[in-house]
């Protein structure tokens, strides 16, 4: 690990609690905003989040103990103190925009949310404690609703805005679960997060490559058995399956943000086959990689 990668996570174990904007009066805060840099610390604080970014290729985002590259475009559902964050990393876009919606952790009380139309949204909620982030395919859904909020008339219709967006983001199948829980032990198993995000990051530097679990099991100072259980019980994904996440959501960057075959896309994303490159992407976005291709710029959202 470099100097820089060091110094990063040594940052992170030092976490602030943000004092957010929201009053005892409030439903909700919502801020738009753009900037050329992310400077924020990591941080956390007990309000629910839902963050939206634009123009974000190549930032880094720091959920729990999940650390991801993303693309041109991120959304996530945070809450309950989980730290969080976004670092420049190889972000080199002077245009981002980020949209903020913070609400309370009360806003329904419990009485609402045992009622079953409510179920979806309270299932979110209690998974925003380990951070939700939303792929390309539902941020095109979803869109439209976060500027309709932004631009509402009044505070109660971007209350009302919230709640439609909340019940989209909650029936959404495609919303992934970002850490695996383990950040509140992190002050006795410090070794164990360094050693995860060490591969995490391994794998988003070398995933257009041939990655190996020995080369990082070796890494980790373990034996490849033991760190693919390891790895399971951090993250709830197997080693292939965080692996073939990584180069999805590559391969949709590129189909979106490049006119280049789809064959060539399949190589540079780091799959070997086009036909299981197809497969693949089929099975977890829902459409071919031509027909998400077409959806996009049928939807197309760059501002």
């Amino acid at each position: 690990m470099n100097q820089n990668n060091q110094k990063d996570l040594d940052r992170i174990d030092r976490i602030p609690t943000e004092v957010t904007p929201l009053t005892d009066c409030d439903f909700l805060y919502v801020v738009d905003r753009t900037k050329d840099s992310f400077t924020f610390p990591v941080h956390r604080h007990a309000e629910f989040e839902i963050n939206f970014v634009e123009n974000c290729a190549g930032a880094r985002r720091v959920v729990g103990d999940s650390i991801e590259e993303v693309g041109l475009f991120d959304l996530c559902i945070v809450g309950h103190g989980i730290e969080h964050g976004w670092q420049q990393h190889n972000c080199n876009s002077g245009n981002i925009r980020e949209i903020t919606i913070q609400f309370p952790v009360d806003i329904f009380g419990n009485e609402m949310l045992r009622r079953t139309q409510m179920q979806s949204v309270k299932t979110l909620l209690e998974k925003a404690a380990k951070g939700v982030t939303f792929p390309l395919s539902s941020i095109l859904k979803i869109y439209h609703h976060i500027e309709e909020l932004i631009n509402a008339p009044s505070s109660f219709y971007q209350m009302m805005k919230l709640i439609e967006i909340l019940h989209l983001l909650a029936i959404d199948p495609d919303g992934r679960q970002l850490s695996s829980g383990h950040e509140s032990e992190k002050s006795t198993d410090t070794d164990s997060s360094r050693r995860l995000r060490m591969a995490q990051e391994y794998i988003a530097a070398n995933y257009r490559k041939e990655i190996r679990l020995t080369a990082l099991a070796d890494m980790a100072g373990m034996s490849p058995s033991s760190f693919s259980r390891f790895f399971k019980l951090r993250t709830g994904r197997s080693i292939s399956d965080y692996i073939i996440g990584i180069r999805l959501d590559a391969a949709s960057r590129e189909l979106v943000n490049t006119r280049l075959p789809i064959s060539e896309i399949c190589y540079n994303s780091g799959f070997n086959n086009v036909s299981n490159f197809n497969r693949i992407f089929k099975k977890n976005k829902g459409y071919t990689p031509k027909e998400f291709r077409e959806i996009y710029k049928r939807n197309k959202i760059i501002v």
